[in-house]
Formats: C-alpha cells, structure tokens, sequence
C-alpha cells in the first residue's frame, strides 16, 4: 500500500475570534482552505444557536458560498442545567439550523460536573436520533469532564448508544486536560473517530494556540492509529498562532501545510 492519505483538511475560524467574521471568512479562504467549520464566537453572530432566525441563516449560508467556502460543521451549545425537555427543544432547533445550513456534522461538548454527565448521555440521545432525520451526523469531542479521554469517551460512546454519536478525537485536547499520551489513547477510540480537531499543545493546561510541531502532539504517531481504524477524515484545524488578522491566516496557512505534509507519509 503506498504512503499517504489524502484526508481532506478544512479549517475552523476559532484563530480569528477577535475580530469579525467576515475577516475570519476573509482569512480562511486566503490561507487556502475551501472546507470550513463553525467553532467560536464573533460579536453579533448567532450561527446555528438557538436565536437564530431564518432570514440570519440564508445570510450567512451566502457570506459563506460567496467565498467559495463551504461550512460542513458546527458547534452547538447544549445546557445541561435545564429539565431534559427544555434542553432538547433548544438542541432540534439548532440541528434544525444546521440543516438550514446543509451542515453535515454538529458539535457537542460536554459538561464537566458529574452530576451533569447523565444528562449529557440522554440528551446525546435524544440529539442523534432527531440529527440522522436531518442527515446530520452528531459528534463529540475530548474536552475534559466527561469526555477527557479514552475512559470517558468510551463510557460516552456506551451510555448514549446510537449509531448517529460519533466521536471527533481532539490530541492536543487531551494532553491539554488529561496529560496522557495522545498516540497511546487513541488506539482505544480510533474505530469511533469520524474527524479530527487539529491543534497542538506543549503541556496539562498548556497554550494551545499554537504552531504543529511546537507543542508535543505526535500527528504522524495518532494519524497511524486512525489509519489503521480506517479512518477518512475530515481534518480541521482548529488552532494557530498569530496576534492580528494578518498572522493569523500566515499561521493558520502554516498548520494547512505541516498537516499536509505529515498526511503525506503516514
């Protein structure tokens, strides 16, 4: 079998979160990416979340397309403080905002109290059943709390027990909460990944708004694992250095090709 995956590398606008949208937009097209996801706040945006209105949506559809961009995931904000059915009502909305979108995955994470953790497991469920009906594919990733690593994610994957939950694994994550080694868990979840949140971490609670390769995540050792699962992709990079608009989208470019680099020769 030859070298190399041809995995398909797309970019979340978290990096220009500071500024406008429309400039994270801006950014991601120039640094060469044409597959986007939705992770992060810019002032006045609603994105998928529950406020978000119809007209809003086909607006943003269209500030997105006009780039020759397009949006294939995003986060959605679930609260787990609320009764179970309020709860629910407040994620179809948003899976029903995605779907607007035409998005193909949705992305939950999940609460850190224990005493929130069966709430997760229920309202995951309830998620992913009304997600496939829209085609969307519903997805976690390791985040601390109840997803911190293999452990958890396993018991997530377990407890929720639906064929619509996948798991979207997160290396520079989990040495940014956990310390472990990222090369090492994946192999116990790597049959569950259907993506793959790209950032890099140096230490347990280390920056990760970072450079690949200054932090101590192995990507050649985890995209090995992945491969051997039978993993596809997709790969987003969901961080980079860069302190104005400007470097933020040289470094983000940066990322693109280190990842291409790396896909490569696995």
């Amino acid at each position: 079998m030859p070298a190399g995956v041809m995995w398909p590398i797309g970019c979340f606008n978290r990096p220009w979160m500071k500024w406008s949208y429309d400039e994270a937009l801006d950014g991601m097209k120039a640094a060469g990416f044409t597959q986007i996801g939705i992770l992060g706040d810019h002032t006045g945006e609603q994105f998928i979340y529950p406020d978000a209105t119809p007209a809003y949506l086909d607006q943003l559809k269209k500030r997105i397309s006009d780039r020759g961009l397009k949006v294939i995931a995003a986060r959605m904000i679930n609260r787990h403080d609320l009764p179970l059915r309020e709860a629910s009502a407040l994620a179809a909305r948003q899976v029903d905002n995605a779907a607007r979108l035409k998005l193909k995955y949705l992305m939950a994470i999940g609460p850190d109290p224990p005493e929130q953790f069966e709430h997760f497991y229920q309202l995951m469920a309830y998620s992913a059943e009304y997600a496939k009906q829209a085609s969307i594919q519903l997805m976690f990733k390791p985040h601390g709390g109840v997803a911190a690593s293999a452990n958890e994610i396993l018991t997530c994957i377990e407890r929720v027990n639906h064929p619509n939950f996948r798991h979207w694994y997160d290396a520079g994550n989990i040495i940014h909460y956990t310390g472990k080694d990222p090369v090492t868990d994946v192999q116990r979840v790597a049959k569950h990944v259907s993506g793959f949140c790209a950032k890099d971490c140096a230490k347990q609670g280390g920056d990760v708004m970072l450079q690949f390769g200054e932090g101590k995540v192995d990507f050649a050792g985890v995209f090995a694992q992945l491969k051997k699962a039978g993993f596809k992709g997709p790969v987003m990079v969901e961080c980079c250095g860069g302190s104005t608009p400007a470097e933020v989208t040289e470094k983000a470019r940066a990322n693109r090709t280190f990842l291409e680099d790396v896909l490569g020769k696995v």
